[in-house]
């Protein structure tokens, strides 16, 4: 009996870490792509490889409409221009979407605003290519979630490869 009960919850834990793998992989291949404009904070960490951190311009519309009980997660709503790059418009309030708006997901950790990860980490030495990032290429679910595909230069060219779509 105890052995059954093990397998159903394996089972279950492993259809669950499925699923999720499922539901990036969707989003990946057919999320709306946003483009948000990135600025690097710190561009090497010695204890972790290369690596840079990011920061994104579109966080310092929202963090201060957050007020003193900064949620720990959140939704914006944003509009994408002519080249794709990402405009706030408002903090998501249940509000219906106007033609053209799209909602992002953000987290608020370290006295920042995050979109999907706080960091970008590429090989070891090419740094000196990822200095001219200027932007981070999303794919982004239609629940709001973003998920960093590349980085782009100020000419919104793809910089480097990924392993995930190239």
């Amino acid at each position: 009996m105890r052995k059954a009960g093990v397998f159903t919850v394996l089972l279950a834990l492993l259809a669950g870490i499925n699923f999720s793998i499922w539901r990036t992989e969707q989003a990946l291949a057919s999320g709306q792509e946003v483009i948000l404009e990135l600025a690097p904070v710190d561009p090497r960490s010695l204890m972790q490889g290369d690596y840079m951190a990011l920061n994104f311009a579109l966080g310092e519309h929202i963090r201060p409409l957050l007020g003193d009980d900064k949620p720990a997660t959140g939704h914006a709503v944003i509009r994408t221009n002519a080249q794709g790059v990402a405009q706030f418009v408002r903090l998501d309030d249940g509000q219906p979407l106007q033609d053209g708006e799209l909602v992002l997901q953000f987290r608020y950790r370290q006295h920042r605003i995050q979109f999907a990860t706080n960091a970008f980490f590429f090989q070891e030495g090419a740094g000196q290519r990822y200095e001219a990032a200027r932007y981070g290429l999303f794919r982004v679910s239609d629940d709001g979630t973003p998920l960093l595909t590349h980085l782009l230069d100020e000419k919104l060219e793809k910089i480097g490869q990924t392993h995930v779509l190239d």
